[in-house]
């Protein structure tokens, strides 16, 4: 079983939504506050996780029923490279459901876009 989930959105957009100072509670969790805190929360990088979780969302089918944007985190290793963190009924989907993601992200001055693939390993 394979899934793709992707999503896009202007970066002004996000800039836009970013002036309501509860849009960063909303939507991040504590690691992902911290990590975009020590950056500056620079908009670019802001709006490409908002579309990792988006991407996250279509690629098990579900949208963003019974949880929520803060349940799915997105941080990245010491190379750069993207990956999910899970809390509340979020980690409950993914663990029950066996699934595993491959993630990549982008942005340019304009836009962002997330490809996420959802996968389970057959046993």
């Amino acid at each position: 079983m394979m899934d793709v989930g992707l999503d896009s959105v202007e970066i002004s957009r996000i800039e836009k939504a970013m002036k309501n100072k509860n849009f960063i509670k909303f939507i991040f969790g504590k690691e992902e506050y911290d990590f975009f805190n020590k950056k500056g929360f620079p908009v670019q990088s802001i709006a490409a996780n908002f579309c990792c979780k988006e991407a996250f969302a279509k690629s098990i089918s579900t949208g963003f029923r019974n949880f929520g944007l803060r349940n799915v985190q997105v941080l990245r290793d010491e190379l750069g490279k993207p990956f999910f963190i899970f809390s509340g009924n979020a980690l409950k989907i993914v663990e029950d459901n066996k699934y595993k993601f491959s993630l990549s992200i982008t942005h340019t001055k304009n836009y962002a876009m997330a490809v996420v693939i959802c996968f389970k390993e057959d046993n």
